[in-house]
């Protein structure tokens, strides 16, 4: 199925794009970001929005529209988990399959500050009406917060015989959260953890496709509540139970 952004008319090529140019905000400013626009190989390019970030910055928002498009039929990527459960049948999945609490370990790991991601997953209060891990009878979740050393959660994983290992990645400012996450996997190869305890990692700039690559079990980014990590995890590591028998 070949296919083309939306807009107006099914298939019309209309495409909203937001940038910044290092210039003060007046007509030639404008008139730059509808050209550039114009280069990048869009047509019938609007410029309906601009705002001067400081004296020397500015920032646009533009329409246009592209010819260019995509056979969806030939796009390729897998969601960690198909089907999610609800807490409830996560917490019965759990007693039935292993008649056990599953020990989940989370933070916000390097230099990242922020806490909204893992707090979203791991909090009792959880995230627009979604419960954290915390709320779940069956999970002992452990949310160690922020600028964590990837060294140091790797040890207190293993101290609570962690199940799951949920790494949460904010910053994402030249490719940082890159860095990071590769500099955690290679500390649990190199402690030969990775494959006993699953590895996740989430945040806004990361997907399932990405994680995989990178060596973690499940990528997790926005959209993402804790059911569907839970959901993830439990199934995993039934896999894993089924396949040691």
């Amino acid at each position: 199925m070949f296919i083309k952004p939306y807009g107006d008319t099914s298939n019309d090529g209309a495409v909203q794009l937001s940038f910044t140019l290092p210039v003060k905000n007046c007509g030639r400013a404008k008139e730059a970001a509808r050209l550039y626009v114009q280069k990048l190989g869009f047509k019938k390019v609007d410029v309906v929005h601009a705002a001067a970030l400081s004296e020397e910055f500015t920032f646009f928002v533009a329409y246009g529209k592209t010819d260019v498009g995509i056979d969806y039929d030939k796009v390729e990527y897998a969601e960690a988990v198909d089907k999610y459960l609800s807490m409830d049948e996560v917490n019965a999945f759990i007693k039935t399959t292993f008649k056990r609490k599953i020990v989940i370990v989370g933070a916000c790991t390097g230099t990242d500050a922020h806490t909204v991601g893992i707090d979203a997953i791991m909090n009792m209060k959880g995230y627009n009406h979604h419960f954290g891990l915390e709320r779940y009878p069956m999970i002992e979740a452990f949310n160690l917060g922020s600028q964590v050393p990837n060294g140091k959660l790797l040890a207190y994983a293993r101290d609570v015989k962690a199940d799951a290992v949920l790494v949460s990645q904010i910053v994402t400012q030249k490719d940082v959260h890159i860095k990071n996450l590769t500099e955690f996997i290679e500390l649990a190869e190199a402690e030969k953890v990775r494959g006993k305890m699953l590895l996740i990692m989430g945040g806004p700039r990361v997907n399932n496709k990405l994680a995989k690559e990178l060596g973690y079990d499940a990528g997790f980014g926005t959209g993402t509540y804790a059911e569907h990590v839970a959901t993830f995890v439990v199934k995993k590591l039934q896999e894993r139970l089924t396949a040691a028998k």
